[in-house]
């Protein structure tokens, strides 16, 4: 198994580098820049700009200046934000991972305990009405649900914040400040975990309805083994497999944040950063970012290669 994850890391770095020429390119040909956004711009000063930000040299010169900073560490410098891209990065992906993370946690231990009771009792009252919840938190979109939940939570009985992520003004520290940012997030988390849950809770109850049907189900019962331990230590392990797919394509999704929930809430997070430098044509920002979501993306799936042998022991990579 060790030589076959060394080889699938070695696979990966064409992958990455081919992922830098379609960034890079796909960005620098977009017609404008950021410059060009500001049409109130002298064109002399807009040359002038142009040539300080290395924005007039040829586009193979920049791609191998941007990919040479790129492997030391540096993505370069946000023509927005005027601070480097790392750094901006960091600041606002941390945001995203407040609200993300708690999100992505509350989403799989809800549809993995819903999904398993559904599939046991499949065809009965309660996964008819657990049926009909799923498809209907699928069916809402993020901005109507998010805008809902700060109708009736926010408005009507004021129970939390509408916006931001502290209270304005608030020089609140330790478990106070914690507080404070835990009343914020809990709309921006409930509306990710609603919008997340009724895809994963439908792959988990498929999943262990088409385990609990086989051969050495039968046998663990026929052993005398609790209905308890049959279900979770013998048909999860085995209907989960299929899940874990699903959560490697997730990861990024903790870094790369919920540009509709951040902006409907106005969270600081680097989803709402993202936008603000698109508006603009931050084009180092943009870059970074997407450059960062790509190398998190290929270290999810490898991450989900490795975390089928530990789930399933059947399972032998070479």
């Amino acid at each position: 198994m060790r030589a076959y994850m060394t080889k699938r890391m070695l696979f990966a770095i064409p992958t990455l580098l081919g992922a830098t020429v379609l960034i890079f390119f796909i960005f620098a040909l977009t017609p404008g820049d950021f410059v060009d956004s500001d049409v109130s711009l002298p064109v002399d000063r807009a040359a002038e700009l142009k040539a300080i930000y290395g924005l007039d040299q040829p586009i193979i010169q920049r791609y191998w200046h941007w990919m040479v900073n790129a492997l030391q560490g540096n993505l370069g410098y946000s023509l927005k934000y005027q601070m480097p891209v790392v750094s901006l990065l960091k600041t606002y992906m941390l945001n995203s991972l407040v609200i993300s993370g708690a999100s992505l946690l509350l989403t799989w231990v809800l549809s993995i305990g819903l999904g398993v009771l559904s599939a046991v009792r499949r065809y009965s009252w309660y996964d008819g009405v657990l049926t009909l919840l799923v498809f209907a938190t699928m069916s809402f979109p993020t901005f109507f649900l998010g805008l809902l939940l700060i109708k009736y939570f926010a408005v009507d009985l004021g129970w939390l914040p509408v916006s931001g992520m502290q209270t304005t003004n608030s020089n609140a520290i330790g478990w106070a400040r914690l507080w404070d940012v835990s009343k914020h997030a809990f709309l921006p988390v409930a509306v990710l975990t609603i919008a997340s849950i009724g895809s994963v809770t439908r792959i988990v109850r498929a999943d262990v309805i088409n385990v609990i049907k086989q051969d050495f189900i039968r046998m663990a019962r026929a052993k005398g083994l609790k209905e308890k331990t049959v279900v979770y230590k013998h048909a999860l392990r085995n209907a989960i497999l299929p899940a874990i797919t699903l959560l490697g394509l997730e990861i990024p999704f903790l870094f790369s944040g919920a540009i509709i929930t951040e902006q409907i809430f106005t969270w600081p997070g680097i989803g709402f950063v993202h936008m603000q430098a698109i508006s603009v044509r931050d084009y180092p920002l943009l870059m970074g970012f997407t450059l960062f979501v790509t190398v998190v993306t290929v270290a999810g799936n490898l991450m989900a290669e490795w975390l089928y042998a530990v789930a399933d022991p059947r399972i032998r990579l070479k």
